[in-house]
């Protein structure tokens, strides 16, 4: 009986095998098709996925492709999103986030002529580096070097406690890499500024009460500022922010329509990596096998609106900063 099981399961596997075989070889790719997967926030984050949703509907507005976006409601939808998207003859397909590189990475394999682009995760990280894969990555840390900076100063000429906060989703690096900009921007404006940083481990918008309970905690221990890179999750934060009357800083989008509570933003270009990703598989030309760096210098990442209570000698000293590191 236990052989009999044995040899069921391993033909299962087998049948299983040669069917995803037989569909990926039947796949075609069409390069005037393009797709997005989203990762759990959902596109109503006003931040990560809703930046990758405007750059496919830019595409689909301005060059007339025919884009669609698959939404993950949990992890164990990304695979099966990402073959859909393949199936359905996409002859690009954008797995947004770092967390679906796994995901990205299986399926990049299992369809070599559809190209695959992960926003937040390099190439060169991918367990199996598929030809037919990019990684379209961020030098977040510069946008949150400038924001932090500029925090850091605010904080100074209110004087009192000399404190600002972080909220972060999950403790990945493309959180990481934004918050360890900000604390670095911060010191260099304000060396005796104190930096408070908690992580939620969730971004989607349900998740709201969590980062808010966090950044009311760090408001109570002074904080004067808090920036949240938490996606969907994050917006809590803020709202802690607009509630005890302190500083918010927006990610990802540009989120000063939240109002006169919000510092500036750390922005991430990622409806520009999508379209530039849609565009070039238009127009035949999308390069894999490698990293799309994007940064302050290409315009990759960038500073969003700055509250008209900021002093102008304050942002002429971020801008003045911000032409170094474009200088190197």
């Amino acid at each position: 009986m236990k052989k009999r099981r044995v040899s069921g399961v391993l033909i299962a596997g087998l049948i299983t095998s040669f069917a995803l075989a037989a569909i990926a070889a039947g796949a075609t790719s069409d390069a005037n098709k393009g797709a997005i997967v989203t990762d759990t926030a959902g596109l109503n984050d006003r931040s990560f996925n809703f930046l990758a949703n405007k750059g496919r509907l830019l595409a689909q507005n301005t060059l007339g492709m025919q884009t669609r976006a698959l939404i993950s409601k949990t992890n164990s939808d990304y695979l099966p999103n990402l073959v859909a998207a393949a199936q359905q003859g996409n002859g690009v397909v954008v797995a947004n986030g770092f967390l679906l590189a796994d995901a990205m990475n299986t399926a990049a394999g299992q369809f070599p002529d559809v190209k695959f682009a992960i926003v937040d995760f390099p190439w060169v990280a991918l367990k199996d580096k598929p030809k037919n894969a990019l990684g379209l990555t961020f030098k977040s840390e510069e946008s949150g070097y400038l924001v932090g900076y500029l925090a850091g100063l605010m904080a100074k000429r209110k004087g009192g406690k000399q404190v600002i906060s972080a909220v972060g989703g999950q403790k990945i690096p493309p959180v990481d890499n934004w918050i360890a900009g900000y604390r670095a921007g911060a010191k260099k404006a304000n060396p005796r500024i104190r930096v408070l940083i908690g992580y939620s481990g969730l971004f989607p918008p349900s998740a709201a009460p969590k980062c808010k309970e966090i950044a009311l905690n760090q408001i109570a221990q002074g904080s004067q500022a808090v920036f949240q890179v938490a996606g969907g999750c994050g917006l809590g934060a803020l709202d802690a922010a607009k509630q005890k009357g302190k500083w918010g800083i927006g990610v990802d989008a540009d989120q000063a329509y939240l109002g006169a509570h919000i510092l500036t933003s750390g922005v991430k270009r990622v409806d520009l990596a999508v379209f530039r990703s849609f565009r070039d598989s238009k127009r035949g030309v999308l390069k894999s096998g490698l990293d799309r760096l994007h940064n302050l210098k290409n315009g990759g990442q960038d500073v969003g609106k700055i509250s008209s209570k900021v002093p102008k000698a304050f942002i002429a000293q971020m801008n003045a900063i911000k032409k170094q590191i474009i200088a190197g």
